[in-house]
């Protein structure tokens, strides 16, 4: 069954590769959705797929690339009606 979250990820994620690396762990896990940068300095993203790949990238945004520092990952309700086809990183 598929599922969508949308995501804040909170801390030093920003110039670190965490979208590139998002994009890359979402694509290995098969998942779809997007990500971008915040203006206050967050990463977020919607990600769809199947429940247990979704926890799975879940938990990898608490880690995220090496050299983040991820201090907190929200989970927002997601209402949109958009359908996705693959996962993209999204640019302001």
């Amino acid at each position: 069954m598929k599922t969508r979250v949308h995501v804040r990820i909170f801390g030093k994620v920003q110039g670190v590769w965490y979208r590139a690396s998002t994009k890359q762990k979402a694509d290995e896990l098969g998942i779809v959705g997007w990500v971008r940068n915040t203006d206050d300095g967050c990463v977020e993203a919607v990600f769809e797929g199947e429940k247990a790949k979704i926890d799975e990238m879940i938990a990898w945004c608490w880690i995220g690339p090496q050299r983040a520092q991820v201090t907190d990952v929200k989970m927002l309700p997601s209402h949109s009606e958009e359908t996705f086809t693959s996962f993209v990183v999204l640019y302001r």
